[in-house]
């Protein structure tokens, strides 16, 4: 079945990559709707995302940062108001293997209502060392009874039918929204699939800001595990 959906897309500082996401994107014959939430850029990622043919969003009414969880959260509710059978959430610097987020949309069903993009290995090099993927793994695994253990725990690009959507009580703020995602759905029953996809995004360095960016990565999931959420 193919199912209508809607794309939502956070970004920050993601001027360089971003019109190759959205024209991608847009080459998905199901998406109707691309909605970037514009977190707070200092270039020209808003200006950029318009001009590519996206709706565009600031993530507060002041324009500043809000978190990865809170501009999920601002672009979901206006994908709501379109109704759409299904939501895609895509990272910005995806580029054009955007593309391939077609097949997280193709697996959807009534029985696996949420899927979840698994990256190849490649599309890790460079990246840390894999500390807070291992450890938010591991957390997934022992709280959840389905079973489910992740290869990918971190991945942001996901595809939710609407009532997987609603199963959830709100988003987990920050970088910790995609555990507290996941966590929420095994609550409710709903155990996503993986699928691999040849995807490619600008991975985080082994380097003083990329190790800052894991920190607070690591807190903020830290803070999903014991149960903080962004309600809707």
């Amino acid at each position: 079945m193919t199912y209508g959906a809607v794309a939502v897309v956070p970004a920050r500082d993601e001027a360089d990559r971003i019109r190759a996401t959205i024209e991608s994107l847009a080459a998905i014959p199901s998406l109707s709707r691309i909605i970037v939430v514009d977190d707070g850029s200092r270039d020209a990622t808003a200006k950029t995302a318009t001009a590519a043919g996206a709706q565009v969003l600031n993530s507060t009414p002041t324009g500043r940062p809000s978190g990865k969880g809170a501009a999920l959260i601002s672009g979901l509710r206006r994908a709501r108001e379109l109704h759409p059978d299904a939501f895609l959430l895509a990272d910005a610097d995806l580029g054009s293997s955007s593309a391939s987020l077609t097949f997280l949309l193709d697996a959807l069903s009534e029985s696996s209502p949420a899927t979840i993009a698994a990256f190849p290995k490649s599309a890790a090099t460079g990246g840390g060392f894999g500390v807070v993927k291992n450890f938010s793994r591991q957390a997934i695994a022992r709280r959840n009874t389905p079973g489910f253990v992740p290869s990918e725990p971190l991945s942001g690009q996901r595809a939710i039918l609407a009532p997987a959507l609603d199963a959830l009580p709100g988003l987990a703020p920050g970088f910790g929204v995609e555990v507290g995602m996941t966590l929420d759905w095994l609550d409710a029953g709903i155990a996503p699939v993986e699928v691999p996809i040849p995807l490619s995004h600008r991975p985080t360095g082994r380097n003083i800001a990329g190790f800052a960016h894991r920190a607070r990565q690591g807190l903020d999931i830290l803070r999903a595990i014991h149960g903080a959420r962004l309600p809707w």
